[in-house]
Formats: C-alpha cells, sequence, structure tokens
C-alpha cells in the first residue's frame, strides 16, 4: 500500500505535457510555470495518506503561490481499478475543496511515467530553469498535523524560489502507490 519514492535527482529537467484539468482548459507545464519556480503534485481522491493532508496541502499552496511557485496537482491513478479517481470526481473534489490550482487528469499515465510518480502525494519542486530541486515529503508530521511540524515542502520550496537550489537534505514522501493501468 506505501510507497517510498526515491530521492531528489537534482538537476532532472521537467516533462513537458498538455493534460485537462477539472475546469476543462488544457495546461502545459509552460502555463503552470511560476515566476520563481514550480511544483507539481501527483494526488488523487481516494488515498488517506493525501485526504489526511489535504488541508496543509491547500495551505501551503496559497504560500507558494504567493511566492512567485507556480503549481498544480495531477491525479495519474486508473479510474477503472479506483472509480473514486474518475475526471468527474476530480472535478467535483477540486470545486468542494477550493483549490488555488489546477487539478489536471493524466488519463493516459504517460505523465506520472515520465516523471516517475511513485506514490500520492508525491511532489516536484523545480527552479525557474525547470531542474528538479525538490522531491520530498509534505512535512515531518505524516498523516495527523502536528502543531509546530516542520513544513519540509514549504521550506524548501522557498529556498527555491530565493536562491534557485533546493536543500541538500531531503525526506521521502509516502503515501499510496499510483494505480497503475492493466497491461
Amino acid at each position: 500500500m506505501a510507497s517510498i519514492p526515491p530521492v531528489c535527482d537534482f538537476g532532472w529537467k521537467a516533462a513537458e505535457f498538455n493534460l485537462t484539468a477539472t475546469d476543462d482548459h488544457t495546461c502545459s507545464l509552460a502555463d503552470i510555470r511560476g515566476d520563481n519556480g514550480t511544483l507539481l503534485m501527483f494526488i488523487c481522491n481516494h488515498c488517506p495518506y493525501v485526504l489526511s493532508v489535504l488541508d496543509r496541502i491547500k495551505r501551503d499552496a496559497v504560500a507558494l503561490q504567493d511566492l512567485g511557485i507556480g503549481l498544480a496537482a495531477i491525479c495519474s491513478n486508473d479510474p477503472i481499478s479506483h472509480p473514486d479517481d474518475g475526471f468527474e470526481q476530480m472535478r467535483e473534489m477540486a470545486l468542494r475543496e477550493g483549490f488555488s490550482f489546477p487539478y489536471l487528469h493524466d488519463e493516459t499515465q504517460a505523465v506520472a511515467h515520465a516523471y516517475g510518480a511513485s506514490c500520492t502525494p508525491d511532489f516536484f519542486g523545480f527552479n525557474v530553469d525547470d531542474e528538479l530541486q525538490y522531491r520530498g515529503r509534505l512535512d515531518n508530521s505524516g498523516k495527523s498535523a502536528q502543531p509546530g511540524a516542520q513544513r519540509d515542502l514549504f521550506n524548501a520550496m522557498k529556498q527555491v524560489s530565493e536562491t534557485g537550489s533546493g536543500p541538500s537534505e531531503q525526506f521521502p514522501s509516502m503515501g499510496c502507490s499510483i494505480k497503475w493501468k492493466a497491461a
């Protein structure tokens, strides 16, 4: 059930994509890119890890957008095996939760494969040159929010926005595995 992604491959270049958002617009990497960096978050609707940290993701998303970080969430799960992760359910979640960012549907799972996404949530933070600088956890409190928890994702992306580089010490995210389509 739980999956731990590999550590950050510093400098890896972000892969291009064109995905449909829950507002029916198509978004590319260029559409999402921020003046001070870009964050892509692989999430889904059904994962208990994602659901337990969603309020913190939304909080940090707004704070990062204020710092000039462009961001989007991507759902790549197979909606046949996991119907809660279908496009209409994604649309309902984005509206209900008031996402301040596009929620993109990776129907073919090509983007998840290109990025090497392995779990939900899985965070990919890039500098202004689209070079990977962060691949780690949201914070150090896990599924249960802890007062004063170290906000790893926010702090790392703030550093990226200021210096172009992410922290050398990063801790992997943990969550449910991506639900791949049957071959």
